[in-house]
């Protein structure tokens, strides 16, 4: 279990920068926690408006969906208003996304489901009052859902930073990064202790606190299994961090 809270790290000195004026928050892997989400949007929209930015930029992670007890709330505050008025949201696609649709496809893999509902796709049945042993379970997922998903993008560049839901294999050119990797690597990129050509912001493997490294920001504190909620705030040259 993950404690319950993550250790400030008030303005500290970040990796790389963004340009002047740009404010960035970044929310690590949500997994179906609506109440935590909903207050850490609450508490970036009230940073915003006592500090704001020419350009605001909201960026979620990905795996929005499984294991939490509510991923159908989760998505329908995902196709809100921003909590940050004339912020650019961006959503990116987490491997629990790509299990989900991997499911819903009008003609899934045999495996798709079973394999989805290992991993958490169960939860995310449930919060849609959907039983998995129904037949026709997946057809009432509401295809809203399954269109937001669907046009998640996989990465997001700004500055000197690269916004991935996993991370990127070491030694590969950007352009020629191979998409699974960007949703599910996690060696030999987590444990690689060279230079990258962007400082690496991700999700998909919890720690207890973030983890800052010269080429890369993990901000998945495990809010499925009990820890809080991340969300890095990157400034000029400098980051910090918000927990709900």
């Amino acid at each position: 279990m993950l404690p319950s809270r993550v250790k400030s790290h008030p303005g500290q000195l970040a990796p790389g920068s963004l340009p002047q004026g740009w404010r960035i928050y970044a929310i690590g892997d949500i997994h179906g926690c609506a109440g935590q989400l909903a207050a850490l949007h609450a508490q970036i929209a009230e940073d915003a408006a006592t500090r704001p930015a020419q350009r605001t930029i909201l960026i979620h992670l990905g795996d929005y969906v499984d294991r939490g007890p509510d991923s159908a709330a989760v998505l329908d505050r995902l196709l809100g208003p921003a909590p940050v008025p004339g912020a650019e949201v961006v959503l990116l696609l987490g491997n629990h996304e790509v299990m989900l649709l991997d499911a819903c496809e009008p003609h899934p893999h045999p495996g798709a489901l079973p394999f989805w509902l290992d991993n958490g796709g169960a939860a995310t049945l449930a919060s849609y009052g959907i039983d998995p042993d129904d037949p026709g379970a997946l057809a009432a997922v509401p295809p809203l859902h399954l269109d937001l998903l669907r046009h998640c993008p996989l990465s997001f560049e700004a500055g000197d930073y690269l916004f991935v839901h996993a991370g990127v294999r070491p030694g590969v050119p950007p352009d020629r990064q191979d998409p699974f990797d960007l949703v599910w690597i996690r060696e030999p990129f987590l444990s690689y202790e060279g230079d990258l050509p962007q400082v690496v912001v991700h999700g998909h493997t919890p720690t207890e606190v973030p983890a800052i490294r010269p080429h890369r920001i993990g901000i998945d504190t495990g809010a499925c299994f009990g820890g809080p909620l991340t969300c890095v705030v990157l400034e000029g040259q400098r980051l910090r961090f918000l927990t709900a």
